[in-house]
């Protein structure tokens, strides 16, 4: 795919050119020759690299860059390039349609946002043209599915900080789009897809024209393109995934809650059954525990897994089971596969681009991206109510169980339901984004040398909205279950209910009222409105204005000014009455809570907040060896002052240099630098956003509830703190070897001030074993006056060290066995040896993340291609694989008898295995004339399923959809 290299001479800063066969060592595939006319491509030595702001002839940055270019792309034919991008083995924990699945209140549903060395998507810097893209979520990342895809000329990917050059979010490295600004003509690309299960069905369309006019002076680009991408939807309740998978286990990390008896407190176990609920409701506790319902409402002994005794007390366990599930027995009231797998995703990106070049080598421009993202999801299946008290008086109780209530001498129970009547809830994002940039760039002679200078303003405005469907109000749900007799016909208890619409719920079976479903899940469900701005004017200049000894000493200097802003407003049953005041659609309710928090899930909140950046840097290029005995060497460095509106002034810079040996091909680099990460307005200013928990483990009461995760801002957050290192040798352009490329980079980055939250099970956990009894007030979990809620918040408290290898091959071979064409062979991989987390708590130790194939960091990761292209045709393999991993590297796997005591640091687990995977994918193209060629892909050709997982799935690392067929055509005129 491509090579990390140094990047060569590209061309002037008007408009930079990746020469076939420099920047990457991508094989040339077979596409229509739509490119940029070189012939109108002014003449200039000078370059745009990306992570330096140098652009003189001959400058050569030290920090490794891999650089993917058009034909690349164009021959993994994937429907949106974050794909094709992520893929590389240096991008982990980058975001997609396939992740945030499982959400209802993130916003980061199809978000599509790349992470650089697992440190997260806030710490990557993603840019179009090496300027900055206004953010698609509070958390300020911007969505790639809004760029304008077809006119890539390449992407640089900076595996190494450049905050000396770019500023904030740069700490794991860069992701550059270069756009081709000069492209002349018209191009398209129709393409479609499906999965082998018959789902996930695709469509893109893209279409690009340009031209020239007043004596090639005047540069018009424009391009748009749709895709659609129809998503995996989930499959209801029970163990039955969607359209025919059949990996899913319903595996479980069962929580014995024993810790020191020579046994792991852990399980990883297959099946598991919550017996706190089943699809159509059961009593789970006393005399009548085991009592459940088919649809039609009739009672039946519920089948108990483990060969499970219901102990019929008040505590509603088991016996033979373990605490809270058993393993077996009737799984269908289970509701994980409910969950969708990948989200519908539906994108219209446009882009316009008028360039005018007012004297040779200067050009003013403006530009404008308006683009639209659709996404769809279902996070979960049914609405699960576990620990429900209901009347035994309640006329929707049939009349044995009342009879056996009566023969128990009881009045009420203990229920627990799916709902699965209720049906899945559903989840809508529309991000709709309008970025305008005006600049200005060239060079021009200031005291006998030439500068070149690169000025813009950015204007981006982006609209976010979430709405929610078939969602509960909880209170409601409560008001609609409790029911009784009045007048001869069934209604709610509650007198001021009934006053306010209630319709009672018959939750004994599947099979509830219209009026019922109407009240208690109103057409009117949750929304959230968000509005983000960016503002940015930025100036820079680059020069050569002296010589030493060894060649010209470059500058480059600069400043940016960046204001961003956000507001959000919610619906009044989530956010509160007292943010968002009651309306014809959101009527008042006494019943519900005043504060919000009302809904199952989806409980939006009101924020605003906005923060302003004021920078300033200078870089220099200087060469110290420059001879045919010492070879080629120089120092780059660079330093940037920064003030913050929100936390003051810091500082970041950097150091390094390259040297060409005397050894024909053979190269040294290596850079340290001082990176920071400014706190976005989420961090700082976040109004809470809630995530609901089915099935939360509560270890005081060893049950499962259902609880509400409350996440909130902190404005006294302060920047994030980086030292980044990376040294390497790279081998390449030989005379003697020719077509063999090969690097090897070791990689450092510490990150101090992490800003970072306690999990909600590290903070009851923390809490239940007295290890930090602070935690204690910031949960509730069986709380009677509203819902169970567990409170995070996010501080500088935690770091991050985390170091390993980028190692990067190609080889070209030039008419292979005297055919006519080349065939390359190319591999990138990266080890991370070390990814450790700590949290800054007392009591606590650092958790190494690295090999933890439940989260994105594995030990190894690589990606190899084979290709073959001639004037005809191409053919491509594509091998994707990582290594064998744990569940998580904190666990002490042992045997029964074996155990140590079981802690909190280092809890006891049975089976802490979880394997890698082998993905191969195979594609071709076949040039039916100059100007048409049609394209095949084949992505996981055998099909290969995910591994079984305590967390349902991975989809940051396994491939969920299954193999995926792909056929498209691209023309040039």
């Amino acid at each position: 795919m491509a090579q990390a290299q140094d990047v060569p001479a590209a061309s002037s800063p008007v408009a930079p050119v990746a020469p076939e066969g420099t920047i990457t060592t991508a094989a040339p595939q077979q596409i229509p020759p739509a490119a940029s006319d070189p012939a109108t491509e002014p003449a200039s030595t000078d370059i745009v690299v990306t992570g330096s702001r140098i652009t003189s002839g001959g400058f050569t940055a030290p920090t490794p860059t891999t650089v993917i270019d058009a034909n690349a792309i164009a021959a993994n034919a994937q429907p949106n390039v974050f794909t094709t991008i992520a893929q590389l083995p240096s991008l982990q924990g980058s975001t997609g349609t396939s992740t945030g699945t499982f959400s209802t209140s993130s916003g980061a549903q199809g978000l599509s946002s790349f992470s650089l060395r697992g440190v997260g998507a806030i710490r990557t810097l993603t840019l179009i043209d090496g300027q900055r893209v206004v953010g698609a979520n509070v958390t300020g990342v911007p969505d790639v599915s809004l760029f304008p895809q077809i006119l890539i000329k390449r992407v640089d990917v900076v595996n190494g900080g450049a905050s000396a050059s770019y500023g904030s979010d740069a700490v794991g490295g860069v992701v550059n789009f270069i756009t081709d600004t000069r492209f002349k003509g018209v191009k398209g690309n129709l393409q479609g897809g499906i999965t082998t299960y018959g789902d996930n069905e695709q469509v893109l369309l893209q279409l690009a024209a340009g031209t020239s006019l007043l004596d090639d002076r005047l540069h018009i680009v424009g391009s748009t393109e749709y895709a659609h991408e129809d998503g995996i939807k989930g499959g209801g309740l029970g163990t039955d995934l969607a359209s025919g998978r059949d990996w899913f286990r319903q595996t479980t990390l069962i929580n014995r809650n024993v810790f020191d008896d020579g046994s792991p407190q852990y399980l990883v176990r297959d099946y598991s059954q919550q017996y706190s609920y089943t699809k159509f409701g059961l009593i789970t506790a006393g005399p009548l525990q085991g009592t459940a319902f088919d649809q039609s409402g009739n009672p039946f002994q519920f089948q108990y897994g483990s060969n499970g005794v219901p102990s019929r007390n008040a505590s509603g366990s088991v016996i033979g089971c373990f605490p809270g599930s058993c393993l077996g027995g009737d799984l269908s009231g289970n509701v994980d596969v409910g969950r969708s797998l990948q989200s519908r995703l539906q994108r219209v990106a446009n882009y316009g681009r008028i360039g005018f070049d007012w004297a040779p080598d200067n050009e003013v421009y403006v530009t404008a991206n308006i683009g639209q993202v659709k996404t769809s999801n279902e996070p979960i299946g049914g609405m699960n109510r576990p620990n429900l008290t209901i009347q035994c008086a309640n006329p929707f109780v049939p009349a044995s169980v009342q009879a056996a209530c009566t023969t128990a001498g009881i009045t009420n129970f203990q229920y627990g339901t799916s709902n699965a009547a209720l049906g899945n809830t559903q989840v809508y994002t529309d991000r709709r984004q309008y970025r305008f940039v005006a600049g200005a760039k060239g060079r021009q002679s200031v005291a006998g040398s030439d500068w070149t200078y690169d000025m813009y303003y950015e204007h981006g405005t982006n609209y976010s909205n979430i709405d929610v469907n078939n969602v509960m109000l909880s209170n409601r749900f409560n008001q609609a279950i409790n029911a009784t007799t009045l007048n001869g016909a069934i209604v709610c208890a509650n007198p001021v209910a009934r006053a306010n619409g209630c319709q009672p719920l018959n939750i004994f079976g599947g099979n509830p009222s219209q009026g019922a479903l109407g009240y208690i899940m109103p057409d009117n469900g949750p929304y959230q409105r968000t509005r983000q701005t960016q503002d940015v004017i930025s100036v820079n200049f680059s020069g050569s204005p002296f010589s030493l000894w060894a060649g010209p000493v470059s500058f480059a200097f600069g400043s940016e000014f960046r204001h961003e802003f956000y507001t959000v407003r919610a619906d009044p049953y989530g956010a509160g009455t007292s943010a968002t005041p009651n309306t014809p659609d959101y009527p008042a309710d006494p019943t519900l809570l005043p504060g919000g928090n009302n809904w199952y899930a989806g409980n939006y909140k009101n924020g605003s907040g906005a923060y302003s950046v004021k920078e300033a840097f200078v870089e220099t290029n200087v060469p110290i060896l420059n001879s045919e005995g010492t070879g080629r060497a120089a120092i780059n460095g660079a330093i940037r002052v920064t003030d913050y509106s929100t936390s003051g002034t810091v500082w970041a810079w950097k150091i390094g240099g390259t040297w060409d040996l005397p050894i024909d091909g053979l190269r040294l680099r290596g850079v340290t630098s001082r990176d920071v990460r400014a706190p976005n307005l989420s961090e700082l200013f976040a109004a809470p956003t809630t995530t609901t928990l089915p099935g939360f483990f509560d270890p005081f009461r060893n049950v499962n509830v259902l609880a509400i995760q409350n996440t909130i801002g902190n404005s006294a957050l302060t920047p994030e703190i980086a030292r980044n290192t990376t040294a390497g040798i790279a081998f390449s352009g030989s005379s003697w070897l020719p077509g063999l490329s090969l690097s090897v980079d070791y990689y450092h980055i510490k990150i101090k001030d992490v800003i970072s939250s306690l999990g909600t099970g590290d903070i009851v956990n923390l809490c239940f074993q007295n290890i930090l009894p602070e935690t204690c007030s910031a949960f509730n979990l069986n709380n009677p006056a509203g819902p169970n809620f567990i409170n995070v918040q996010a501080f500088n408290l935690a770091s991050i060290d985390t170091n390993g290898l980028d190692i990067e091959a190609s080889y070209r071979w030039r008419r292979p066995l005297g055919l006519p064409g080349s065939f390359t062979l190319r591999a990138l991989a990266t080890n991370i040896r070390k990814f450790a987390t700590d949290t800054g708590l007392p009591g606590t130790i650092p958790i190494d993340s690295a090999g933890v194939n439940s989260g994105n960091t594995p030990d190894w990761k690589w990606l190899a291609t084979q290709t073959y292209a001639n004037d005809d045709f191409s053919l491509l393999l594509q091998e994707r694989w990582f290594s064998d991993g744990v569940f998580g590297s904190q666990y002490v796997e042992c045997s029964p008898g074996n155990c140590p005591v079981s802690t909190n640091n280092r809890p006891t687990i049975d089976n802490n295995f979880m394997p890698g995977a082998f993905y191969m994918d195979v594609g071709g193209t076949y040039n039916v004339t100059k100007q048409v060629t049609g394209y095949f892909k084949v992505d996981n050709m055998f099909n290969k399923e995910p591994p079984k997982s305590p967390n349902f799935v991975n989809p940051a690392l396994y491939d969920i959809a299954g193999r995926t067929f792909r056929i498209g055509v691209r023309f040039s005129m």
